[in-house]
């Protein structure tokens, strides 16, 4: 309730300002507008009963959600204020665009608490997506799509090419196991799960190393950062995809450490 008033909130302050134009001011406002529009039909699904009647894993779907949305709201509450408000700001203008972006960020911190509240504690039974490993992948598919915002002036070079299959590659197979695990159908497959899900993380670590590694030197190799270079510099985005190929190669490692303990390390009876 207070994620859905709160992202209501902010979408209405924002739109009454009318300053939300450009990409940036375009992605704010679907973040907003879609995480109370999925949280309002979440509410009412759960209060009319009509949500076991879905053809999905409904403990997965809230947890991905959740995990989603906190990100997503997370990205809007920083990129929002950087790029319309200015200072000083003493306007009214400017004052409404301060109480959206503080009502973003309790609205970031409503999902982010939820997550906390449902992940599934050590040891118990819950669908995999409430789980750490689970809650990583919605954050590794995540950070894929930033970086893929990101890509710019790539096909000069081959290293470039092989890290953006490493994103793609990734990014697909993550997908697919959130997609397969909300719709319940891993269980059809006939191989030990959770195997296979160590295995992957295995690949995908070994892959964003190569990335990690690639990406910077082919990307700034013999090149300087242009003067002036705004946020719409190619030297800009390289180094945003930098960070967060770094990023998603540490979320990666985490969510092996986490696969292999819950398969491999069996708690005394």
């Amino acid at each position: 309730l207070c994620a859905l008033l709160l992202s209501c909130l902010t979408f209405s302050l924002v739109a009454s300002t009318g300053k939300f134009g450009g990409p940036f001011g375009t992605w704010c406002m679907f973040t907003w507008c879609f995480c109370f529009s999925v949280t309002l039909l979440v509410l009412l699904l759960e209060l009319l009963e009509l949500y076991p009647m879905l053809p999905l894993s409904w403990d997965d779907f809230t947890s991905a959600f959740s995990m989603l949305a906190a990100l997503m709201v997370f990205t809007s509450s920083v990129v929002f204020p950087a790029t319309f408000i200015s200072s000083p700001c003493s306007s009214n203008l400017c004052a409404r665009q301060a109480v959206a972006t503080t009502a973003s960020c309790l609205c970031f911190l409503a999902y982010a608490t939820e997550v906390g509240l449902t992940r599934a504690k050590p040891g118990d039974i819950s669908s995999f997506l409430s789980t750490v490993p689970g809650l990583l992948k919605v954050f590794e598919a995540y950070l894929a799509c930033l970086i893929f915002s990101l890509l710019d002036q790539y096909n000069r070079e081959p290293g470039l090419m092989w890290c953006v299959a490493v994103y793609s590659i990734c990014f697909i197979v993550t997908l697919l196991i959130i997609i397969f695990t909300i719709g319940r159908c891993l269980t059809y497959i006939p191989c030990p799960l959770e195997k296979v899900l160590v295995g992957y993380n295995f690949l995908a670590l070994l892959m964003y190393i190569t990335a990690t590694v690639i990406w910077p030197l082919y990307s700034f190799r013999g090149q300087s950062r242009p003067n002036p270079c705004d946020r719409n510099c190619w030297w800009n985005k390289h180094l945003g995809v930098t960070f967060l190929t770094i990023f998603n190669l540490i979320a990666y490692s985490v969510d092996l450490a986490y696969s292999t303990r819950m398969v491999f390390v069996r708690a005394p009876p």
